[in-house]
């Protein structure tokens, strides 16, 4: 399903909606998308994201921590780490539930930028079997839900590139080439096609 709106006369399709509002309305694609979920320390600029790809949903209900996906989904996560990180030898993936990530450091690559913040981002996918949760948004974090539309990868790297340098503090050089990377890693390990997994 593909949502549009009009736009001086034209149909515009709307490229990404936020998960809770895409469900509530009954627009969330089945057959593939891709969410982004955001998660933002509160008195610092250390964030997480997690990038999930799915395809064929068989159903989608609401769980008590969020909205869960019957299907297969491949999940990738980006790290930003201030310079001022108090934890920063500490592996990602033994972090306190609200910093950690589910991965090793030999797991991420990572770009530092010139203002010295970390930004780690997956090798690889990590493949969710038979189903996912996504958890709810609290304060000021995000969840969206990106549509399966000829520019979407564009549009994963827009977003990217405005919400690292917007929400995390990192410089918009440095936010335009760790865009640039995860997008090429999200189009070389986030594919639809899981049969061939």
């Amino acid at each position: 399903m593909v949502i549009a709106v009009i736009h001086k006369e034209e149909i515009v399709p709307v490229k990404a909606m936020d998960l809770y509002d895409a469900y509530t309305k009954n627009a969330l694609p089945y057959e593939n998308g891709y969410i982004v979920s955001s998660f933002f320390a509160p008195n610092s600029t250390y964030s997480r994201y997690e990038i999930v790809s799915y395809s064929s949903v068989k159903s989608i209900y609401p769980a008590d921590e969020g909205l869960t996906f019957q299907t297969d989904g491949k999940k990738m996560h980006i790290l930003v780490e201030p310079a001022n990180y108090h934890k920063k030898q500490e592996e990602p993936y033994v972090r306190s539930s609200n910093e950690m990530v589910p991965h090793r450091f030999s797991e991420l690559d990572l770009h530092i930028s010139k203002n010295q913040t970390k930004i780690y981002y997956s090798k690889k996918a990590i493949l969710s079997f038979t189903s996912f949760t996504i958890m709810k948004p609290t304060g000021i974090n995000f969840a969206f839900v990106f549509y399966p539309l000829p520019d979407l990868n564009d549009s994963l790297q827009l977003f990217f590139e405005k919400t690292l340098n917007k929400e995390a503090q990192v410089p918009m050089p440095d936010a335009k080439k760790t865009s640039k990377a995860v997008r090429a890693r999200i189009e070389e390990t986030m594919t639809w096609d899981f049969r061939s997994e």
